[in-house]
Formats: C-alpha cells, sequence, structure tokens
C-alpha cells in the first residue's frame, strides 16, 4: 500500500510509524503540511494519508479525494488541541488514542480504531505520556487502519456511535496559562500535575528568583518547612524550590519575555548567589531513591547498574562530567559487568545545543561540550574492566546513538527509533568513525550517515547496530536486561569478553587518538568556520523554526520507496529472556 504520512514534525511518532509501515512492507513517505499541500499529495497520489503528529487542519481538497486518517492522542469522544493536557491536570485515570477520518470539523470523524490504556496516580510528564503509552496505543491505532483500509468496502463508525471508554472525555479548549496557573503555595502535587501536564511544551509561568518564568521537569524535593516560592538549593543545574506542604526540583526554565528553555542554573545565573549547592555524589551512601540526581549508580551482585536521565536526552559539558565520573566511580567496583542505562524517555541527543545557542560564545561552547561527551565515549570503549553493556531504553539521535557503541554489548528496548547520522551542520565526532564501522563495516556505516534515516530497534538489530531487542513494556525490559546482565556475569563468560576487547584493542592499527583527533579537526571547521550552516541550523533547532519542506529523502518517490534493502527485512536478532540450556 502506498502510505503517506502527513505531519507538523517529522517527530518520535511519526518515524516510529515510518519505521514500522515500512518494514511490513508498504511504500511510505512523509509530507510536512505547507503552503504546497494540496499539490503535494495530489503529486503522490497516495492510497491512504495517515496524520500520526498534525497540527493543522487538513485542507477539504485532500480529505474529500484520499482517505485520510487523523491519529488523535485522546479517547472516543475527546475533542481539541490539549487533550493530554487536560488529562494529567485533571488526573484523569484512563485515556486513550482513536484514529479518526478526517471532515471539516477538527476531531469529530467517524472512527477507523481506538484503543485505552490505564494512567498512573502520579502525574506523568506530558512528553512521557506521549512517547510511552499514547505511542503504543497510536502503533495499534495505525495498524489496524491499514488492515481496515485495504477492504474498500470498509466504513468507519460514526464518531456518535461510537462507545465512549473514558469517563469525562468530551470537546476541551485549548489549555491557556490562566488554566495552568499555580500559586508556590499551593500543595505539591497540585504544582507538580500543572507543570507536568505542560512539559515539555508549553511549561507553565511563574516567578522564581524573582525572574518571570515558564517552568519545566518538576521533581518532589525531600526538603520540608520552606518558604512558599524560596529557592533554597541548586544541584545539578536544577534548583529546589519551597511549595505550601514540601519542595519541588526544577530542572529547566525558558525566561517568559524570550529565549529558550535551559537548565534551571544557567537561566538564573547571578541570581543565585547564596543559594548553596547540594552535591550528592555517585556512590553517596546510603543511596537515597527519592533524593534528585541525573546519576545513580547500584550494584546487585556481580552487575553494576549506572543509569542516568538528562532531560531530553540533551548533555551539556556538565552532563558529560557527571556522567563521566559515574563511569570511573563504576568502572573502579569489582563487578563483572557494567550496565549502562539511559532515560525511558530518551538515552541520549548528543550535545545540549540549547546551553551551546544561549552561549555568549557559542563556538567556543559547542567545542567543550564536544571535548566532553567524547570523554564519555572514550571511557566507555576502553573499560576492560567489567563487560559494559549499554542500553537503550529510549530513543536516541545523532551522537546519543554513537555514545553507546563501544560498548561490549548494545541492548535495545523495542519500539524505539535511533537516528544515527549528524544532521546539524556537523561532521560529527563520539569517536563514530571508530565505533560504527566495527558494528555494521564500513559500506553500511557509510549509507547510515549519508541516507540520514531513522532506523527501529529490530532494524537496528537486523545490520548489526545493536545486539538484542528486548520487550517494549519498561518493566519487561527491565526484567530482560537483568537477565542478558547475568547471563553475561558469568565469570568466566565475563572473562573471556574482557580478554576479547583487550586484545582488539591493543591490535588496532591506529590508536584511538587518532580517529578523535580526525573527528576534531573537522568538527572544528563546522564549528569555528561554519562551513556547513551550523549556527543557523542550530538556531532554527532550538527556536522550533517550521521546516521550510519536505526532505527530499523522505518523500513518497519511486526513488526512495525501493530503498528497502534485503537487510532492512531480515528478522532481528532477539536474545532471550532467560538463559538457554548449553
Amino acid at each position: 500500500m502506498r502510505i503517506l504520512l502527513l505531519v507538523t514534525a517529522f517527530n518520535g511518532l511519526s518515524q516510529r510509524a515510518w519505521c514500522a509501515l515500512r518494514e511490513a512492507g508498504h511504500d511510505v513517505g512523509v509530507q510536512v503540511a505547507s503552503d504546497d499541500l494540496v499539490e503535494a499529495v495530489r503529486a503522490t497520489n497516495p492510497d491512504l494519508i495517515l496524520c500520526p503528529f498534525l497540527k493543522h487542519r487538513v485542507p477539504s481538497e485532500v480529505w474529500q479525494k484520499w482517505r485520510t486518517v487523523i491519529i488523535h492522542p485522546g479517547p472516543v469522544g475527546d475533542r481539541g488541541p490539549s487533550s493530554l493536557d487536560w488529562a494529567i491536570a485533571d488526573g484523569a485515570r484512563t485515556w486513550g488514542v482513536t484514529a479518526l477520518q478526517a471532515v471539516e470539523e477538527m476531531d469529530a470523524g467517524p472512527i477507523w480504531a481506538t484503543r485505552t490504556f490505564p494512567l498512573p496516580a502520579s502525574p506523568p510528564r506530558k512528553s512521557s505520556l506521549y512517547n510511552g503509552p499514547v505511542a503504543d496505543a497510536a502503533m495499534e491505532c495505525i495498524f489496524e487502519t491499514v488492515a481496515k483500509a485495504a477492504d474498500k468496502k470498509f466504513k468507519p463508525v460514526p464518531a456518535e456511535q461510537a462507545p465512549t471508554a473514558a469517563p469525562g472525555a468530551g470537546p476541551r479548549p485549548l489549555m491557556k496559562q490562566a488554566d495552568r496557573a499555580f500559586d508556590w503555595a499551593d500543595p505539591t502535587e497540585l504544582i507538580l500535575r500543572k507543570i507536568r501536564a505542560a512539559d515539555g511544551a508549553p511549561g507553565v509561568r511563574t516567578e522564581i528568583a524573582g525572574l518571570p518564568v515558564f517552568a519545566y521537569d518538576a521533581t518532589p524535593g525531600l526538603t520540608r518547612k520552606v518558604r512558599p516560592g524560596t529557592v533554597v538549593s541548586r544541584r545539578q543545574g536544577a534548583v529546589l524550590v519551597g511549595t505550601g506542604d514540601g519542595s519541588l526540583w526544577i530542572g529547566h526554565l525558558r525566561a517568559a519575555d524570550a529565549g529558550i528553555k535551559l537548565p534551571a542554573t544557567t537561566l538564573l545565573g547571578a541570581r543565585l548567589r547564596g543559594v548553596p549547592n547540594s552535591p550528592l555524589p555517585v556512590g553517596t551512601e546510603p543511596e537515597w531513591p527519592s533524593a534528585y540526581r541525573q546519576v545513580r549508580y547500584r550494584r546487585t551482585g556481580r552487575i553494576g547498574w549506572l543509569t542516568f536521565d538528562f532531560h531530553n536526552g540533551a548533555m551539556a559539558p556538565g552532563h558529560c562530567r557527571r556522567l563521566l565520573a559515574g563511569l570511573r566511580h563504576a568502572t573502579g567496583q569489582d563487578t563483572e559487568v557494567l550496565v549502562l542505562r539511559g532515560g525511558t524517555d530518551t538515552f541520549s541527543n548528543g550535545i545540549h545545543l540549547n546551553v551551546i545557542e544561549a552561549s555568549s560564545d557559542p563556538a567556543g561552547s559547542a567545542w567543550a561540550n564536544i571535548r566532553a561527551i567524547n570523554d564519555v565515549c572514550r571511557e566507555i570503549i576502553t573499560c576492560t574492566k567489567q563487560v559494559v553493556v549499554a542500553a537503550y531504553a529510549g530513543s536516541a539521535g545523532a551522537g546519543g546513538v554513537m555514545l553507546g557503541l563501544g560498548a561490549d554489548l548494545v541492548a535495545a528496548r523495542a519500539g524505539i527509533v535511533l537516528n544515527p547520522y549528524y544532521e546539524m551542520g556537523l561532521y560529527g565526532s563520539e569517536l563514530h568513525t571508530f565505533t560504527l564501522p566495527r558494528r555494521v563495516g564500513a559500506d553500511e556505516a557509510q549509507r547510515l550517515v549519508d541516507d540520514k534515516l531513522p532506523v527501529s530497534a529490530e532494524q537496528a538489530a537486523s545490520i548489526g547496530l545493536v545486539d538484542a531487542v528486548g520487550p517494549r513494556h519498561p518493566e519487561a525490559y527491565a526484567q530482560w536486561l537483568t537477565a542478558l546482565a547475568e547471563r553475561e556475569s558469568d565469570p568466566r563468560t565475563a572473562r573471556g569478553r574482557r580478554q576479547d576487547k583487550a586484545r582488539r584493542l591493543a591490535g588496532e592499527r591506529l590508536p584511538l587518538e587518532v580517529y578523535e583527533a580526525r573527528e576534531l579537526a573537522e568538527m572544528s571547521r563546522d564549528m569555528f568556520g561554519d562551513r556547513n550552516g551550523f549556527a543557523a541550523a542550530r538556531h532554527a533547532f532550538v527556536t522550533k523554526a517550521q521546516p521550510a519542506a519536505t526532505p527530499e529523502r523522505l518523500r513518497l518517490t519511486p526513488a526512495n520507496v525501493s530503498r528497502i534493502t534485503r537487510k532492512e527485512q531480515r528478522p532481528p536478532k532477539v536474545r532471550p529472556a532467560v538463559p538457554l540450556s548449553a
């Protein structure tokens, strides 16, 4: 089937749908909503149009001629542009996703498919909800829709005849800042729910340290009896603010008058003079599960677990230094296996473009950032004291994909998407010219970098980019990953892997430093000479500028749809959850 994805932006869900539909054998293209939309659709003449992420109204010239199905992040009966915001803010216990046909009235078309799922009692971040349960339900709706679209006689169910599966679902207006407003004297849970219902966009307007800001990335604090609204501490880029009955860590802020989202301490700067820093080094005992920290280490028998979770996967020099300190602490332990696991939302997206853009010296800031993340990559590649498992529980992009490729094993969670290329006017570093060809071969490595196309976890396994794919559900993935780590922690198995790695590193014709020097030579021309438009591309990214046009490589053209190779259609190498008998 010829399927066109009509999108406002080629976001994570759209990429996941693009990968999965192609791997299912369909011809799939992308069209970014723009002024030439009608003509672009007419030129491709698809069998089906799917809209997994669309904020624009579909022109009547399109939906009247081509079957067009909107993937709406709400259950049957829900309507409006702020569905997830209201669900989180109101504490809904059940929510859903609905595939509905485009008609003149927004979100009012007949129903093709729907799924519901429970929401946790503790308010989730909107971005986490979207990337997790919403995306999973959306993919089920997409494949049900595609199956039904193959039957030309199929007619979707009128919206008024479809049962409402989620109590309270109905038309809701755009959530405005007046709806999100809170007072720092309000209960912690209420403020947390308000901020998480707006994370990662648009944030909630408030005031911190005398500065009007939009707040994001909230985590409950342990401090009590603090004057509401007072900044009492700072740690790892976040500030601790008093509430009516406790405190909240606020990780990221955006100035209300202008600007971009930044770590809270970066934005507030001198306003935090006199506010104490409360470090919590990796390895602090006792390990407080509820303490705010971005990098954590724990040990279970012969396995060390180093987890990190950076907002949106962006890694500024400070994040890199904290992760490097964690790695060095972990490799100093007498474990057999070290599991390096990123966040469930995102493993990593590489250097922190927002921090670079906000710097008074962007080129110098970018240079310091790439050097810092390279230090982390080198630590992973050269570790021969433990078997290193890089666990991609969330999607990754650019240098964030390359970050873990030097590990002995790379384990991905089903359904994540990897973008193993650089598209910001940068040559790229993270020692990828060393690690990537050793995983997939020189030709495949070049193709991945040149084609600039997303890769599913399953496809990544088929080409050797990752070694194993585990279950999609986060808890099931954690259990699967534990079984994998335990299997690798057998002393004889681990010793063999470490010795093999040490021999390979010793037998390299060129030292690792040569690869890094070559990459940095190219990067210096991009960062300081701006030979490929890094400054403009970075600015467009951090200001969320609308793409000027659909990238040619994503369009529904004969050249693009024929790019599925036999390698892409191989089944992935999925490791079993329990050891097989010898």
